[in-house]
């Protein structure tokens, strides 16, 4: 139990933060070359866009992540309170 939970507690914010920097290195790219990133749509513009966060773009995505994260916190607190009886 306490594996499954170490497994649901690092995956999901490991595979958030790859995510997350990928998209940042084509944001980089973007903006070094003179442009602006449309967040909606994914695409480097000639022309200003608003920002939009994360959390409005995928909501599932971050919300999901941390729900299976707190999951295999309690997950290992569990398999820690089992094993020492």
């Amino acid at each position: 139990m306490i594996r499954l939970g170490l497994l649901l507690m690092i995956v999901p914010v490991v595979l958030l933060m790859g995510v997350y920097f990928w998209e940042l290195g084509d944001v980089r790219e973007c903006t070094l070359s003179g442009g602006y990133w449309d967040y909606l749509d994914g695409v480097c513009r000639d022309t200003p866009q608003p920002f939009v966060s994360w959390l409005e773009r995928y909501p599932l995505l971050v919300n999901g992540g941390m729900l299976l994260s707190v999951l295999g916190l309690v997950l290992c607190m569990v398999g820690f309170y089992i094993k020492q009886r």
